[in-house]
């Protein structure tokens, strides 16, 4: 749980800081982008390096399993993003 705590902040963190109109198809397709980055880290770092009880774990299914987990970290990356986006827009009125 920890890791997906994370991912939500660094979400927020980047639709905040994400200057420029509120576009949502951009911040969509950004969102995506940066999200299957740091999700693919995150999974490496939850499978690889220091495995246990950081996230919820898939990887008893394998390479399903891995695309499963890869897809919840893009899913929160990017509902961070447009909570991210929608505090800026609401500080700045």
């Amino acid at each position: 749980m920890l890791l997906e705590l994370l991912d939500l902040l660094i979400g927020i963190a980047f639709g905040f800081f994400h200057k420029g109109k509120e576009d949502y198809v951009g911040i969509l397709r950004n969102g995506a982008i940066i999200g299957i980055v740091v999700s693919l880290v995150f999974v490496l770092v939850m499978n690889v390096l220091a495995p246990g009880n950081l996230s919820v774990s898939f990887g008893y299914l394998g390479t399903i399993g891995v695309i499963i987990e890869i897809l919840i970290f893009v899913v929160i990356f990017m509902a961070g993003t447009f909570i991210g986006d929608r505090i800026e827009s609401a500080i700045r009125k």
